[in-house]
């Protein structure tokens, strides 16, 4: 972690306001860089591009598979991918790999910003609302990566300021999480008092105001603050934001940054370097060459399981436009198509054939959409006791072909929302942070288990035994090593 935090080649940085337009191009960050204006801008489009990294990596292995909604294709011939397979399972060790490249992408962001954060005032700016709005940009960013950093690990580093020497990166040690949650809280609340409503096209998928609101609203419900959560998403729907008539069009690479997009982070398969690549982990191994029309395997990560793909109800349109079905003689071999009549399952919210060329695909990542803050604002609706909870639920449902709920306890309406918000935003990274919040992770786990463990016979006796410790993941073993951090309980 000292040589990722000292690490200062920022990636894909640009000369220009927009964040795909980019050259390759390398700096020093040291002080006689941060001069003017441009090289500000380079900066902060260089930690958007990390966002990037993150996202195309196995984070959604940390945040969905590891969850009851996916989990993974197994290929008894090949056995490179087991320590993923181990977080899906509940077998995770402090030397996983994925579990490593998580945590130093996310601490990179953290430094990466920092940098920014640091210097940024000792340049001179003709437009001082600008160099306010790029501050917002970046306390954003660090904002979210930290919100990912303590629910994935509980107590860890906290730096708010550039860290300039090896012997300083963790000498003070992990923070508390309520001084990490401090933290995000300012950084979300000055995001949202600097970033403007929306941008003119040349600067689409830039950080707003309602993606601040947003995140500063997910933070309050996370911590149970759910009055504020309320007032707070409520400020989100003044803000000209829609549900898309089609829901598929959410996902669609043709219709990015449209009107429910909150934010994205954005990919370009035009763009060596700057493309997505998730068809290539999440489609079915055996179905490359039909599905993307190149040869060799996928990925076979992050399938739906039987659990996601039999709750949604009779004539709810979002099944067939999040979930496909691959249908081929050689499936046979796989234990996972049984449950699915031979078939195998596969994520067709990032499925856009045809792509012009192998690995790379052009689906942006949502982040936030607002048919999700409309569902997070009626759980803390109901939870506060304030609003109308169902308007803002049958909205989601009529988008979905769904008939409006009414009339139910307020334990009733909690499950509804919670069914609702899994299915709404299934595959997207949030289904794990719901089950946190929501307190429902171990139980629900641990009856997933079952049922997984009844139909796959390669699960051993070990697998989905959630204990209370195993809802962090453990500090990665190199940190623990050279860094002196404390391993979290249990690991």
């Amino acid at each position: 972690m000292k040589y990722i935090l000292l690490a200062f080649g920022l990636l894909s940085l640009s000369s220009c306001n927009h964040l795909l337009d980019v050259k390759p191009y390398s700096f020093s960050s040291g002080d006689n860089y941060y001069e003017n204006e441009g090289q500000v801008l380079r900066a902060v489009n260089g930690v958007y591009g990390r966002l990037q990294g993150l996202y195309t990596s196995d984070f959604w292995a940390m945040t969905e598979m590891v969850s009851d909604n996916t989990n993974y294709q197994y290929d008894e011939t090949d056995r490179g991918t087991q320590q993923r397979e181990e977080i899906d399972e509940f077998l995770i060790t402090s030397s996983n790999t994925y579990i490593n490249t998580i945590w130093a992408t996310l601490y990179s962001v953290v430094q990466e910003s920092n940098v920014i954060l640091s210097r940024i005032d000792k340049v001179p700016f003709t437009d001082e609302g600008l160099k306010k709005r790029y501050i917002g940009e970046v306390k954003f960013i660090q904002a979210l990566t930290y919100f990912h950093l303590v629910r994935l690990f509980g107590e860890i580093p906290l730096h708010t300021t550039e860290v300039a020497n090896p012997t300083d990166a963790f000498k003070d040690g992990k923070a508390s999480v309520d001084e990490v949650y401090s933290v995000i809280v300012q950084h979300a609340k000055d995001a949202v008092a600097s970033l403007p409503d929306s941008y003119d096209k040349n600067n689409a998928g830039r950080i707003t105001k309602g993606a601040a609101l947003t995140l500063l609203g997910d933070v309050y419900l996370t911590r149970k603050q759910y009055a504020e959560a309320a007032s707070t998403f409520q400020e989100v729907t003044k803000l000209g934001y829609a549900l898309l008539p089609d829901y598929a069009n959410c996902f669609n690479p043709n219709n990015k940054n449209n009107e429910e997009s909150i934010f994205e982070v954005q990919y370009d398969q035009s763009v060596e370097g700057e493309n997505s690549n998730f068809i290539y982990m999440f489609g079915p191994r055996n179905g490359k060459l039909k599905l993307v029309g190149y040869s060799g395997n996928l990925g076979g990560s992050n399938i739906p399981t039987p659990s996601i793909y039999n709750l949604y109800e009779t004539g709810d349109v979002r099944k067939d436009k999040s979930i496909a079905l691959f249908d081929d003689p050689s499936n046979t071999q796989y234990q996972e198509a049984v449950a699915f009549g031979g078939k195998i399952p596969f994520i067709k919210k990032f499925y856009h054939a045809p792509y012009i060329e192998d690995g790379r695909s052009n689906e942006n990542w949502p982040i936030y959409r607002y048919g999700h803050v409309l569902l997070l604002l009626a759980e803390a609706q109901n939870e506060a006791g304030v609003g109308d909870p169902y308007t803002n639920l049958n909205l989601v449902r009529k988008r979905a072909g769904l008939k409006p709920l009414m009339g139910l306890t307020k334990e009733g309406l909690r499950d509804a929302i919670a069914k609702e918000q899994r299915i709404e935003v299934a595959f997207e990274d949030h289904r794990w942070y719901q089950l946190l919040r929501t307190g429902k992770a171990e139980e629900v786990l641990n009856a997933h288990g079952v049922e997984e463990k009844k139909r796959l016979s390669r699960l051993s006796t070990a697998s989905y035994n959630v204990q209370p410790f195993k809802l962090l993941f453990p500090i990665p073993q190199r940190e623990v090593l050279t860094n002196g951090i404390p391993q979290n309980t249990g690991y």
